[in-house]
């Protein structure tokens, strides 16, 4: 392999490739990245076996070949080499790095041992997206999917093909989130549980449609964005059945300005980290109370304005500061909207903004 390409594009291949990789000592060849050279382009590859990508990005190619290179040696070179075009030629096991100014020789590894990962999407079978409208979605939902790997299906995000469109729906068994995509065709109707850490790589990547296929039979998942292809194992089990934890009435439906309530949160979390991030929100005839003690800080109280609907008098609830400002970070809407019925039941947390979004956190139970 021998050729030519600009520093930033390969930089920018690496650094992304460089995410995917592994340090699993028994597989060595997962610690390298994989460089392919043909015709006129340069392919970057990597993986950890359960997550892979694929990046093509142009190059002056004046022979093909390939070779595995390590994946922390080569990224830290690339990224500190000048703005310049860089030389790549692979010998051997060999790779020589160069510009005007510099040159390396980087010891590498045979390709043969590299698994074979998606490097292309089919477009016969792929679901196009708009990308921002998925990052979006993501975005509403990842936060709430679980970093418990011994439930290993509820560090995933459900993905579900209904006659209105895509919903995506995450959950750690303490809240829930919920987002749809209207109008989103499917070409399968089944259901699949994609794990969190490849869609979060999707936001990084510069916007373009996004098309999406999922290949059953290999129980894997294919994102296509640009020149980049990224894939992942699905997750295997079964996904809580959300639609039964979804509260059907509410009793009490408040709504309030978000800035407002995000403040008096913070304020709350300085008393609440010393009693299990426990705050108690307190209805009152036009406004709330957001309270919170600590028996060896002291205790707060914060009033904030708020049209309330409902008739349960001095009601109380209880949740962790933690879920709540999560929630309220990702609204979109200069309002929010909470229901509640009993101190016992999730509360519902909806986007004004984004009627297609619902969020469900369940209450601290609070003794006496």
């Amino acid at each position: 392999m021998k050729l030519q390409i600009l520093q930033e594009n390969l930089g920018k291949s690496v650094a992304l490739a460089s995410r995917f990789t592994s340090s699993r000592a028994q597989l060595p060849i997962l610690g390298n990245i994989l460089l392919k050279g043909n015709k006129t382009k340069l392919s970057v590859l990597s993986t950890n076996l359960e997550t892979s990508v694929s990046i093509t990005v142009g190059a002056k190619v004046v022979k093909d070949g390939e070779i595995a290179v390590p994946s922390r040696v080569f990224s830290e070179l690339v990224a500190n080499l000048p703005k310049e075009t860089v030389s790549l030629e692979a010998e051997k096991e060999q790779l020589k790095v160069a510009t005007p100014s510099f040159s390396s020789t980087i010891l590498g590894m045979n390709t043969s041992d590299f698994p074979k990962i998606p490097s292309s999407i089919s477009k016969d079978k792929a679901i196009s997206i708009d990308n921002q409208l998925f990052v979006g979605a993501c975005a509403k939902t990842l936060f709430a999917a679980s970093l418990d790997e011994t439930r290993p299906m509820l560090t995933g995000v459900l993905f579900r093909f209904t006659a209105e469109g895509l919903i995506l729906v995450a959950t750690d068994g303490f809240r829930l989130s919920l987002t749809k995509i209207k109008n989103q065709k499917a070409k399968t109707k089944s259901d699949f549980v994609v794990p969190k850490s490849v869609l979060s790589e999707i936001g990084r990547i510069e916007e373009g449609e996004i098309s999406l296929e999922f290949r059953t039979s290999e129980k894997q998942i294919v994102f296509g964005v640009g020149d980049v292809v990224l894939s992942s194992r699905l997750l295997e089990g079964d996904f809580p059945d959300y639609e039964k934890i979804i509260p059907k009435t509410s009793t009490n439906k408040v709504r309030v300005d978000k800035e407002d309530l995000l403040r008096a949160i913070k304020l709350a979390s300085i008393f609440a980290r010393d009693n299990a991030n426990i705050v108690k929100i307190k209805l009152l005839k036009d406004s709330i109370k957001v309270l919170a003690e600590s028996s060896s800080s002291g205790n707060q109280e914060t009033k904030v304005e708020a049209k309330i609907e409902g008739g349960m008098g001095d009601f109380e609830i209880a949740f962790n500061f933690k879920f709540l400002e999560d929630f309220i970070n990702s609204v979109g809407g200069e309002e929010v909207v909470m229901e509640f019925s009993e101190v016992d039941k999730p509360g519902v947390f909806l986007d004004p903004a984004s009627p297609d979004y619902l969020h469900l956190i369940m209450p601290v139970k609070i003794q006496g």
